[in-house]
């Protein structure tokens, strides 16, 4: 089985140095691996400990009982609708909630 390594932004075979094609299209090269980079080092707004991968927000973020926030799933769809709220942080109420 051949093992493919990535060489001058392409991924080939480790030995032969040929490209990396699809099955289905020879001529086609393959979809390669997206390599994401970690998060930038922030502290918890929960209880101040020191966030410096993806795992640790995981981490954090279920030790805590919270999610990531997603827009659907909040009922007002992340719209302000509270005058007391929005007035204390200095925002606005959102125009179908006046």
């Amino acid at each position: 089985m051949p093992v493919f390594v990535r060489r001058n932004g392409e991924m080939v075979d480790k030995v032969t140095g040929l490209p990396m094609l699809s099955a289905e299209d020879r001529a086609k090269p393959v979809a390669v691996p997206y390599i994401m980079s970690d998060i930038p080092e922030y502290r918890s707004p929960i209880d101040g400990r020191v966030i410096g991968s993806r795992n640790q927000r995981r981490d954090d973020l279920k030790r805590h009982g919270c999610v990531e926030y997603e827009p659907s799933i909040s009922p007002t769809k992340g719209k302000i609708r509270n005058k007391a709220f929005a007035a204390k942080r200095g925002l606005k109420v959102s125009e179908e909630y006046l």
